[in-house]
């Protein structure tokens, strides 16, 4: 064997044994990297299947929020009109009651004139107190029917409001749920995402009391988000305008 054979030998050898070390070397490393590999790809998994239950969540959500906006803006149109109707029943009656007093006036004045009067006059006189008469009769019937009907639209407004609540508390309860939706998200904890279904729920009762015309109304919850000098107002609004402004032109103390 000639020594450039021989040189040849040890260089493979020292090759197979660099070949050896880094084998054994890799061997020692890849357990490690490989679970950390694996906890990563758990946790991308974990951290993704989160995000699709609370992306899918939230377009239900904003979709039944949606479905119940079309609504609470009839509602709201509807409670303008109720509103309007009611204000101008109660315009025409308070007119209607000013014409039955003007001619019951009238009829009084002309009753103590005649007193005075010749029998030949005096049958002028019983014309023209038969005929106010007649127009007191009438516009107290009329005003009647215009207070039963202003009445009705009062209760109408009232019913439609409490439907508008209903819509206004489920929007707070669906932005609340939302909300905790997000904080979901940023933080990867599970247990908001439970958290959230407790407003969730609260706000799909009432979007469906709303859609359906269920009375449900939390009476308490309402006062509390509701101003006491807003609904004093709308007590004094509601109020008869005979009542509120000639208390002696009451109808309880004209019928």
């Amino acid at each position: 064997m000639e020594i450039s054979d021989i040189s040849e030998v040890i260089e493979d050898n020292n090759d197979d044994d660099d070949d050896d070390r880094k084998t054994s070397g890799d061997g020692k490393k890849s357990p490690d990297s490989s679970d950390r590999h694996k906890d990563d790809r758990h946790k991308d998994k974990h951290k993704n299947k989160l995000n699709n239950y609370v992306a899918i969540t939230v377009v239900m959500f904003v979709t039944f929020m949606g479905v119940c906006k079309v609504k609470s803006d009839n509602v709201v149109q509807a409670m303008q009109k109720a509103q309007a109707d009611r204000i101008d029943t109660w315009s025409f009656y308070q007119a209607r009651n000013l014409r039955a007093e003007v001619a019951k006036s009238t009829v009084a004045q002309l009753k103590l004139q005649a007193l005075s009067q010749q029998p030949k006059i005096r049958v002028e006189y019983d014309k023209e107190i038969a005929r106010y008469e007649a127009l007191a009769v009438k516009q107290d019937t009329e005003k009647e029917k215009l207070q039963k009907q202003a009445q009705d639209a009062e209760k109408l407004y009232d019913q439609l409001n409490i439907h508008d609540d209903q819509f206004d508390l489920s929007e707070a309860a669906f932005a609340l749920a939302i909300a905790l939706l997000a904080m979901t998200s940023l933080t990867q904890k599970g247990w908001l995402y439970g958290a959230s279904m407790i407003p969730a729920a609260f706000g799909l009762f009432m979007g469906l009391a709303g859609l359906l015309n269920w009375d449900t109304h939390p009476e308490a919850l309402t006062k509390l988000l509701s101003d006491n000098v807003i609904n004093h107002s709308h007590q004094q609004v509601t109020t008869r305008p005979d009542e509120q402004w000639f208390p002696h032109l009451s109808p309880s103390k004209n019928l």
